[in-house]
């Protein structure tokens, strides 16, 4: 196998946000530890992409999920890049032909995060506030919850939302725990939700890294850093989205989780508008995650009927 050198680098792809730069970074770390290679044996490369350009209409309106992969992907696909580091949650659960991701990296805390200046919980908004959010999950678990808020789009980078957040555009927001914690962004006052309380979006807290289905010496290098037991979580979360025609139109929440050689997963489906929420657990042999994630997918949209998603 040649290794990635100087003169020739391994050219990683990703998009330009601190936290895309962050997760393009812990990947380059990883594999130059894995074989004892310098940084300069790879080369990150920053790619516009379609959700980042448009900040000012719900993604919804503009394609969904595939906004922030497609350019991304056609790079890959047409070599301008060797390997293409994502947001799991990001990622539709097809892989455009001649691609494969089968790495990911071990996964970050997979909790939502309160964010509200002198509030700890969302127990303690006043009547009516106003929260900002732009995941349709997000809105539909809170206003299942709490019919009486408002919420408003919240577009943007980890950066850009605390920002509105600090102009009064809303109340409170929701970031991510992962992407706080490899933004070393520990000063940012924040209530970890419990799962328990909230269940995350699907792959929430993964990083995946895609590569050419024919390039078969990345994938001996990417072999090196994947981790088992992320990916097992990952095919049954995936699995239980892929099954309910999962996007960014939708709003579903998904975690599995591991003990020893059993998987737990966790499903949930809502109404946009929060006004009702169906969900359902399951325990099994991990090698079964996917059929898990499929049945429940099955048994949820069976629950639901015609038109419980206002898509459908």
């Amino acid at each position: 196998m040649t290794m990635p050198s100087q003169r020739s680098p391994l050219k990683i792809g990703t998009r330009g946000s601190p936290l895309a730069l962050a997760q393009a970074h812990e990947t380059r770390d990883r594999l130059a530890a894995a074989f004892d290679l310098p940084p300069e044996a790879f080369d990150i490369v920053v790619i516009k992409v379609t959700g980042d350009a448009i900040q000012d209409r719900p993604l919804k309106e503009i394609g969904g999920k595939g906004l922030f992969t497609r350019e991304i992907e056609e790079a890959l696909l047409a070599g301008g890049i060797d390997i293409a580091v994502h947001s799991m949650k990001d990622m539709p659960v097809e892989q455009p032909a001649g691609l494969l991701l089968d790495c990911c990296l071990p996964r970050e805390d997979v909790r939502d995060a309160f964010v509200a200046p002198g509030l700890t919980a969302i127990a303690d908004l006043p009547q009516g506030s106003v929260v900002g959010t732009s995941s349709l999950r997000r809105k539909a678990q809170l206003l299942h919850r709490r019919p009486d808020l408002s919420v408003v789009e919240f577009r943007g980078n980890v950066q850009t939302r605390l920002r509105k957040l600090a102009d009064g555009v809303a109340s409170a927001t929701f970031l991510a725990m992962a992407g706080l914690n490899r933004l070393g962004m520990a000063d940012v006052p924040c209530t970890p939700i419990s799962p328990d309380d909230m269940l995350p979006a699907v792959a929430q807290g993964a990083i995946g890294i895609e590569r050419r289905a024919d390039d078969s010496a990345t994938a001996e290098l990417l072999a090196a850093i994947h981790d088992t037991a992320t990916g097992q979580r990952l095919t049954a979360e995936r699995a239980f989205l892929a099954g309910l025609d999962g996007s960014c139109e939708t709003p579903i929440a998904g975690l599995a989780e591991l003990d020893g050689g059993r998987l737990r997963l966790r499903g949930e489906i809502l109404r946009t508008d929060g006004s009702e929420a169906l969900a359902d657990d399951a325990t099994g042999a991990v090698e079964d995650g996917a059929e898990m994630g499929r049945a429940m997918a099955r048994k949820l949209l069976a629950r639901a009927g015609a038109g419980f998603f206002d898509w459908r």
